[in-house]
């Protein structure tokens, strides 16, 4: 690949970016339907056209040109661009689709060469032009972009003698009309095609707008320039500069050259009006062909990147090169694809398609630039500067071409867009390069704290579990990996809090960031530190205390009894700081042969509230118990029992009443109830069996207790603290 990069051509501004992007957008509308434009919306309508068309081409230059000033930006162009801006998902929705309109354009500038060409010939066979016009640009692209480069060199000196041939018969006195009638707003008469029944601005811009398209012609060569900060900003703005000036000049001469008349109803008519009109037939076959050839080279480019980043299927024959350097496997591939859209030989219902998908790249470049611009973020400092209206001008204006020129076909281009980056965002992709998307995070994350932080109540309807896990034995931590998935999925979080003494050894420290790597593979975001100390219950309380004011710290403490755990010592003191932080706390004893069972039912015991029915807003220590139990039920697939248990019958009435009120508020589907008279330390044993019993706890919870709990139920035994900021009825 070295020996490849080495051997492989470099091209300057002139030949790398001017000459291809000058050469598209001086193309075959410029020659056959901006005498048309002229007749239909007059001098002042035309003018107004080119500069509205030129001022959305001209903003996204300024935006490319910034954001390539900003990148190392390899083969591909705005596909490059965008890419490393926001992913390989977004850059190969707009690749994807956007490489087939150039290879549907490709097919189109074949098709506009054979209409020229039987003009001249019309006795030759229209498939037979179609063929050879294709094979001279499939050869020419295939052998080097060099070649490619130098024909258009060649091509770009017809298209100039066909523009002085305009000049000399200006300055022999074509332009016989008056100024003050050629400047002058259209009647907007239509068309031969509609029998001159009429037409508007709109529908006119949309005939002219895809003749200024072509300023990615010269951003495509990107991975073959010497210096691409700086050939694609300069040899694009002169491209548009240029082109501009000619377009303005060329409806100034029109104007006064030619009637109205003659104007709407004769295609021809700057053929008939140069002073030399084959060097204007020249230069339309000029125009198409280089068209076709920029395309055709260009497209090739998007191809090789997107198989270089591995986006496509087969991305390794895609991105294969010759001896020097050139994407050949790609160009064969692309051949091949603009081949079998020539048999269509109509494409006037998908040629909307090529202009629609060329705006919403235009659209994207300005979203990046916008999004740099306002994220502020250091790595954002371009050499070429642009003020911030710019790319907002671009974006709204590209936009706006496009549902002004065709709504329907516009929401269906965006459609495509997002179906692809669906697929895309499927397929697991690595990108090879650091984007943006984790400043906009970043940035969308410190606006929500920010936000959220002000707020004085904590918000209850958005809380979910975000759990800390202290482990110091990583294979009890492991072992409980399919529970703590199930409480915490699908939008909770789960942050390993390794604590172990200092040692040499980081065989600890890997397998703790494995274990949080697992996690999160299995869809549940995960992150980890290790805390080195010798005291457990020091170490996680120093964990809790440094996290108090951070935005996104834990509200849930999970402590997993072992054997070898001293509760007194260990545990204790960790439940008591996390009641002083007001840290909800879940103790998990699992039963020594039962574990967690068939994870059909889910038991939660109900406090005697005798006195205190009344369902408010505050009800004990129950509402981190029944969220918990609610989410393990939707994980499992299981069904919640609810169980209280009384000392007096006359209570009964009310316990089933504050059940099912429980049930309605909390929104709890299909929950079982029981309801029990007699001593508590009685009943547990004799309840219906789950195959996990949740209780509440409080900070002088007993070991003797959770011990007698778990054998008496005969399953593992949850033990629950609520931090006072939960609320299963929100």
């Amino acid at each position: 690949m070295k020996n490849q990069n080495q051997q492989l051509k470099k091209f300057g501004t002139f030949g790398g970016v001017f000459t291809p992007t000058l050469l598209t957008i001086l193309g075959v509308i410029m020659y056959l339907r901006m005498g048309w434009v002229v007749g239909n919306a007059g001098l002042l309508g035309a003018w107004l056209i080119i500069l509205v068309s030129f001022t959305i081409t001209l903003t996204t230059a300024l935006s490319m040109s910034a954001i390539t000033t900003n990148i190392r930006i390899g083969a591909g162009g705005a596909y490059a661009i965008i890419s490393q801006a926001l992913g390989l998902e977004v850059g190969g929705s707009l690749g994807i689709p956007r490489y087939i309109s150039q290879g549907l354009a490709v097919t189109m500038y074949i098709f506009g060469f054979r209409e020229g060409w039987l003009g001249i010939f019309p006795g030759h066979s229209a498939f037979l032009v179609d063929i050879v016009v294709f094979v001279v640009l499939l050869a020419i692209a295939y052998i080097s972009a060099d070649l490619a480069i130098k024909t258009q060199f060649f091509i770009m000196l017809v298209i100039v003698l066909s523009l002085i041939s305009i000049v000399i018969a200006a300055y022999y006195g074509s332009m016989y009309l008056p100024t003050d009638e050629a400047v002058r707003w259209g009647t907007f008469k239509g068309s031969p095609e509609n029998g001159f029944s009429g037409s508007d601005f709109w529908i006119v811009f949309a005939v002219f707008f895809p003749a200024s398209t072509g300023i990615m012609a010269g951003a495509n060569m990107s991975g073959e320039l010497k210096n691409p900060k700086r050939s694609i900003p300069l040899g694009t703005l002169w491209a548009i500069g240029v082109s501009f000036v000619i377009y303005m000049g060329l409806a100034y001469w029109l104007a006064r050259s030619a009637s109205e008349e003659e104007l709407i109803s004769n295609y021809n008519i700057i053929i008939e009006k140069a002073y030399v009109g084959p060097l204007v037939i020249a230069g339309i076959l000029g125009a198409t062909f280089s068209s076709a050839l920029a395309s055709m080279v260009g497209s090739s480019r998007i191809l090789f990147a997107m198989g270089e980043h591995r986006v496509l299927p087969y991305a390794k024959f895609l991105a294969g090169q010759s001896a020097n350097g050139q994407p050949r496997n790609a160009m064969i591939v692309t051949g091949i694809m603009i081949f079998a859209t020539m048999l269509l030989r109509d494409l006037n219902s998908v040629a909307p398609l090529v202009t629609l998908f060329f705006l919403i790249t235009y659209a994207m470049i300005n979203i990046v630039v916008i999004i740099e611009q306002n994220l502020g973020l250091i790595s954002y400092r371009p050499i070429f500067k642009i003020h911030k209206w710019v790319p907002w001008l671009g974006l709204l204006s590209s936009v706006l071409a496009m549902f002004i020129i065709n709504p329907t076909i516009s929401l269906i281009s965006i459609s495509i867009v997002f179906v692809v980056y669906w697929f895309l965002s499927r397929q697991n992709l690595e990108t090879p390069f650091e984007d943006m998307r984790s400043g906009l995070f970043v940035s969308f994350a410190e606006w929500a704290a920010k936000h959220t932080w002000g707020m004085k109540s904590m918000q209850q309807r958005a809380w979910k579990p975000n759990l800390m896990v202290p482990i110091r034995d990583i294979k009890g931590a492991k072992g409980n990996f399919q529970f703590l998935r199930n409480i915490a999925r699908p939008k909770g979080s789960i942050k390993l809090l390794g604590i172990a003494p200092f040692t040499e050894s980081n065989s600890f420290t890997d397998e703790i960031s494995q274990l949080s790597e697992a996690f999160y593979k299995k869809g549940v975001f995960s992150s980890w530190t290790v805390i080195h100390t010798k005291d457990f219950a020091q170490g996680v309380n120093y964990g809790n205390q440094a996290l108090r004011g951070a935005f996104f710290r834990p509200n849930i403490v999970f402590l997993n009894l072992q054997q070898h755990d001293n509760y007194e010592t260990e545990l204790r003191p960790v439940i008591k700081e996390c009641i002083r932080l007001e840290v909800g706390v879940l103790l998990y004893q699992a039963h020594p042969t039962a574990l967690l069972g068939q994870r059909n039912i889910i038991n939660v015991w109900v406090s005697d509230r005798k006195g205190n029915w009344s369902l408010g807003w505050d009800i004990g220590n129950l509402d981190l118990s029944t969220l918990i139990a609610y989410k393990l039920k939707r994980n499992w697939e299981a069904q919640i029992r609810l169980i209280t248990v009384i000392n007096d019958e006359e209570e009964y009435e009310n316990a089933k009443e504050f059940l099912n009120s429980l049930i309605n508020l909390a929104r709890l589907p299909e929950t079982l109830t029981e309801i029990h008279i007699g001593n508590f330390r009685d009943v547990v044993g004799k309840a219906s069996n789950a195959d996990l019993n949740i209780f509440g706890m409080h900070a002088d919870l007993p070991f003797e207790f959770v011990k007698e709990m778990t054998q008496k139920t005969e399953s593992s035994c949850l033990f629950v603290k609520d931090s006072g900021h939960e609320s299963i009825l929100a």
